[in-house]
């Protein structure tokens, strides 16, 4: 690559999703569900390079949850050998979770507080279940995480959620920088081609921090094109359980992490540290 090329191109963050509320160990015996496991996974992956964390919980008996008091144990976990780490918490609508369990998370305080919290801005059908938000909810969590001083981490699959991000924006309910993932690939939402991933991006307001995201076997043709032009990328178990098209090697979380690091350093890119990351989101 042309040196002047290279020098103009920002650092590129990576977001790790480690795991999700889909995965389980019979779908894949690499896939971290405590929160030893969840811990142990984030910190090998910081050893080799990520900005950010998106972070999911389960219960004692692997459900997923978004009780607070899980959480707290997987961020003092992480934060007790990684405090620079920015870590997000989910606050999902998928497995019939009520308003309040959504909000629980929010309440952290003191080392547990997290730096941000997903809001996925609009309802919409996965292939086996639906993540629910009505308007009233989104406004209502974005509301709270602006109190709270919680970054939104805006959860983007289609065109009329950035309609709604624009909404919030003139409702003073988000204010910049702004930081969204762009999800491509599920069934019911965007698909990972050129036209529909620069169609979303053009929406984006000004000052929106995103990270490209590919679902399935897309993950790494989203973080291949990412690598190349996008602010972010975002890889990890959470988005996919494979290791390469056709489905024959379980991946860890580690070897998504070491493919992205990989395909940025074919154009010499550099990873962008938590401290950048901090920098660039004021947080």
């Amino acid at each position: 690559m042309n040196s002047s090329l290279r020098e103009a191109l920002p650092p590129l963050s990576i977001t790790l999703a480690p795991t999700g509320m889909v995965p389980t160990y019979s779908m894949s015996a690499t896939v971290p569900l405590t929160p030893d496991e969840i811990i142990r996974d984030v910190l090998a992956c910081a050893e080799i390079g990520v900005s950010a964390v998106h972070l999911h919980a389960r219960d004692e008996n692997l459900r997923p949850t978004l009780a607070k008091e899980i959480y707290a144990r997987i961020i003092e976990g992480i934060r007790e050998e990684r405090p620079d780490l920015v870590l997000c918490v989910s606050c999902s609508g998928r497995c019939s979770m009520t308003l309040e369990q959504r909000l629980d998370v929010l309440n952290l305080q003191g080392d547990a507080k997290p730096d941000m919290a997903s809001l996925t801005l609009a309802s919409m059908n996965f292939s086996h279940d639906a993540s629910l938000n009505t308007v009233e909810t989104v406004k209502k969590l974005a509301g709270t995480m602006r109190e709270r001083n919680i970054r939104a981490e805006l959860e983007i699959f289609d065109l009329g959620m950035i309609n709604v991000m624009h909404v919030l924006i003139r409702h003073e309910l988000l204010s910049p920088p702004y930081y969204a993932n762009l999800l491509f690939g599920n069934i019911a939402s965007a698909q990972p081609s050129l036209l529909e991933i620069g169609t979303m991006i053009a929406r984006l307001p000004e000052q929106t921090h995103y990270n490209l995201v590919g679902l399935g076997e897309a993950q790494m043709v989203l973080a291949a094109i990412g690598a190349v032009s996008a602010p972010g990328v975002r890889v990890g178990l959470e988005d996919n359980l494979w290791l390469a098209a056709g489905r024959r090697k379980r991946a860890t979380n580690m070897q998504m992490v070491e493919k992205a690091h990989a395909l940025s350093a074919i154009i010499g890119r550099e990873i962008m540290t938590p401290a950048q990351l901090r920098s660039k989101l004021d947080l």
